[in-house]
């Protein structure tokens, strides 16, 4: 590892630490326009409990569609089902789905359970996602934010990890936290976000910022507040 990720790394908790781990829970809230636009019911305030596989792609979220239903997510399959373990849908190879979508095109509920899996275990397995194998990293010029200069580092992502798009960007402050994420939306047409993360929390050794939020931005990289695309509030955050 380079000096910068080494330092990111320490700041949330470490490797020793992290490679310890296996898995964490978490309660999480959504909101923000992205999900009507593509024609998929609006994020309610109903919490709901999310598990993320640190190691590996998998991803649960519950209160998926109704009380009783959840999703799993593993990159290679997606799939709504009840709690007795009745598959409701599922789809293989759930990324070709997306083979010519644009920003308008409608989505159904397995569209946004791939894109939640694989967006949920990006967030929860950054920045040790940076360390793993085939991520290769860039530093770029630091970004004035304000009063604050942050060092931003360029992820170029192999096609084996499900995420958001090949080369993403993030921001860190001097206390090497994570402050904002960019990346484009793939599956969507390829929009530029800009995701604002703060209100870190400490659970179980690990640090991570609670409260993301993503707007599309400008090609010269400034976000657009009023297009808040997703909020995600997270608490209640358990590693294992």
């Amino acid at each position: 590892m380079n000096e910068l990720i080494a330092k990111i790394v320490e700041a949330h908790g470490g490797l020793v630490r992290w490679n310890s781990l296996e898995k964490v829970e978490a309660t999480v809230v959504g909101g923000g326009g992205f999900f009507p636009f593509k024609g998929m019911p609006p994020n309610d305030s109903v919490p709901r409990r999310l598990s993320v596989w640190l190691h590996r792609p998998k991803v649960t979220l519950s209160h998926f569609g109704a009380p009783d239903q959840y999703f799993v997510f593993t990159g290679e399959r997606v799939a709504v089902e009840k709690l007795d373990g009745t598959i409701v849908a599922e789809r293989k190879a759930p990324r070709q789905a997306f083979a010519g979508h644009q920003m308008s095109t409608p989505w159904d509920p397995l569209h946004q359970a791939y894109f939640s899996g694989e967006a949920f275990w990006t967030y929860f397995t950054t920045p040790f996602l940076l360390t793993y194998e085939g991520v290769a990293l860039q530093e770029l010029e630091p970004w004035q934010e304000g009063t604050e200069r942050w060092r931003v580092l360029r992820a170029q992502f192999p096609a084996s990890i499900e995420t958001h798009s090949l080369f993403q960007d993030f921001f860190f402050g001097n206390d090497f936290r994570l402050r904002r994420h960019d990346y484009n939306v793939n599956v969507a047409g390829g929009f530029r976000a800009a995701q604002l993360t703060s209100v870190y929390t400490e659970a179980n050794g690990i640090r991570l910022p609670t409260r993301r939020r993503a707007h599309t931005s400008t090609p010269d990289r400034i976000p657009i507040h009023e297009m808040l695309m997703v909020s995600i509030d997270i608490s209640e955050v358990a590693y294992t």
